[in-house]
């Protein structure tokens, strides 16, 4: 199925057909975890004589879902996950589809140890763009392991205010990365590359979206594609979603 979609003056066919998810899906005691969680527990209600799932002579499944949106799966998180106010994801993310710009970044060390992506790291790729709807990062090396990641503890990759700063230069709205969170693990709550693509606190409220935990196989290749943002309909200042990518068709 190939759609004709007219972007900012630009007429776009794109392959819906074939639609590509880069999510990380929640599972019952097993899957990615960050920020110290245990895994996330899928259990069968129980009522009396009767439970909720099949195979144990239920009539039905019927299940409790226990989870954190930030640590257990793919998640889109708003400017309400820094802010005192109760912001809600649905409050901010009112459109699902925007053109994209898919790149691949290996990050850089620290004289600390860190393991960072910087600005220069992002040159290459984003210096000719003047306007991306969304940015999705896809970190090198890049392998299913990252289905299965603790991070807790790990210090993982992250964003330097200064590579923040260009990529809000470069006007993305959505920032699409396969890391737990665009700042260090440990910051002492100082949450700066948060504050500075929300440009919170000036701002106190911004439609922008940071969506982490994502997985981009290695199989969908650096370029441009059209995101479907789908996400989950929970009020919270995060949610789960699933991230799909079309293939522009030239």
């Amino acid at each position: 199925m190939i759609a004709t979609i007219f972007h900012k003056g630009e007429t776009y066919k794109v392959d819906l057909s074939h639609p590509m998810p880069i999510s990380i899906p929640i599972q019952h005691n097993n899957g990615v975890r960050a920020w110290y969680v245990d895994f996330p527990k899928i259990e069968p209600v129980k009522m009396g004589n009767w439970v909720g799932e099949v195979k144990q002579g239920g009539s039905v499944n019927f299940k409790d879902i226990y989870f954190n949106p930030h640590g257990h799966c793919t998640h889109t998180e708003c400017v309400g996950h820094i802010t005192p106010e109760d912001i809600s994801i649905f409050q901010t993310l009112r459109n699902y589809f925007f053109k994209s710009k898919l790149i691949s970044v290996l990050p850089e060390y620290l004289e600390n140890g860190d393991k960072v992506i910087t600005q220069q790291s992002l040159l290459p790729h984003l210096n000719e763009d003047t306007s991306i709807d969304a940015l999705i990062i896809r970190t090198i090396p890049n392998d299913e392991s990252k289905f299965v990641a603790n991070y807790s503890n790990t210090n993982p990759i992250y964003l330097t205010k200064y590579a923040v700063e260009y990529i809000v230069q470069k006007n993305v709205q959505h920032l699409i990365l396969d890391l737990p969170s665009i700042d260090k693990e440990k910051d002492d709550g100082q949450l700066i590359g948060h504050k500075t693509f929300w440009n919170y606190p000036v701002e106190k409220f911004s439609l922008k979206t940071i969506t982490e935990l994502a997985f981009i196989p290695n199989s969908i290749l650096d370029d441009w594609y059209f995101l479907n943002l789908q996400i989950a309909p929970l009020h919270n200042d995060a949610t789960p979603s699933n991230p799909v990518l079309y293939r522009l068709v030239k």
